[in-house]
């Protein structure tokens, strides 16, 4: 018997189209597939922010530039270059740069991992200095003052014998003038590169800047992170009035090295500027964006006349 069509209400049954697969349908946006290990969280683009390495706030590179590469938040000094210090600390178009073409030599014709003179070309390139130190003769507030600021981008602010003859020459320039001297300090210590005519520096700065004070004119020492060795037991620790830039690393040896030659735990916070004040070693502790109100405030009492 033939079978009998179902019967509707009136109604045609109609088959509902298929959804494609999801393999052939294209997606109305293209998504990248997130590898393993990995998030979806975008790199921040260099140039724009930077984070605090001890509040961990994200700080707009230009705030950061306005306010001396010092934190908005927690105050951390964050490291900066000569000329940037320099710019901050004197007047407007009133330093007068000195010895700018005088540059190291390899005179040992030292090699290691890499030769000395190599070297020397490399932080050239980088930083745009001559050498670990700029010097010249500036105006802070009413003062003219011979000043050098070092510079830890170039090779860890060591000191071979240009810095040692730079520095000597301002000294003993500012001497002649009858002027203040301030020197910035930010080194690792003498350049190993050079050997004794490194360390022969120590005693060359420190016999210029006691001629300058047997003249009765005024020596400020600014310590900044980290001020060590060599340049600590020489012109760093001799000025008349010593300050210090927050938290900065101050002394003679590194702490590891103390530490296995003494045998002894050493106490909390060695070696900061905050251990070293409230053990007179240092005078003041100044943050970077006072200090040239400070230094003013410094010169105008140094410099008045006792009569």
């Amino acid at each position: 018997m033939a079978e009998q069509p179902k019967k509707t209400l009136g109604l045609e049954t109609v088959e509902p189209a298929l959804t494609p697969p999801p393999a052939e349908q294209e997606p109305a946006i293209q998504k990248n597939p997130v590898r393993p290990g990995t998030t979806r969280k975008r790199d921040i683009p260099q140039g724009l922010w930077t984070k605090c390495p001890e509040c961990e706030e994200m700080i707009f590179d230009k705030e950061l530039e306005e306010n001396l590469k010092v934190c908005p938040h927690c105050t951390h000094h964050f490291p900066t270059t000569a000329h940037a210090r320099i710019t901050s600390l004197t007047e407007r178009g009133s330093f007068e740069e000195f010895d700018t073409d005088m540059t190291s030599v390899d005179t040992l014709e030292f090699t290691g991992t890499a030769a000395y003179a190599d070297k020397l070309v490399k932080h050239s390139e980088k930083t745009g200095l001559k050498d670990a130190v700029v010097t010249g003769i500036g105006r802070i507030g009413a003062h003219q003052a011979g000043l050098a600021v070092m510079d830890f981008n170039f090779l860890g602010g060591s000191m071979g014998s240009v810095v040692g003859e730079k520095i000597t020459r301002i000294v003993e320039a500012a001497t002649e003038r009858r002027l203040p001297a301030i020197i910035i300090s930010s080194s690792g210590g003498a350049r190993m590169y050079e050997g004794m005519f490194s360390l022969m520096q120590l005693a060359k700065t420190s016999a210029a800047i006691a001629y300058h004070g047997r003249q009765k004119l005024p020596y400020i020492s600014v310590l900044t992170h980290p001020t060590t060795a060599g340049v600590m037991a020489s012109y760093a620790s001799l000025g008349d009035l010593i300050v210090s830039e927050p938290k900065a690393m101050i002394g003679f040896a590194g702490p590891r090295v103390i530490k296995d030659t003494t045998q002894s735990e050493l106490p909390e916070g060695f070696q900061t500027a905050e251990f070293l004040i409230e053990r007179g070693l240092i005078d003041a502790i100044i943050p970077r964006t006072e200090l040239k109100k400070r230094l003013s405030e410094y010169l105008d009492y140094l410099c008045s006349d006792p009569d």
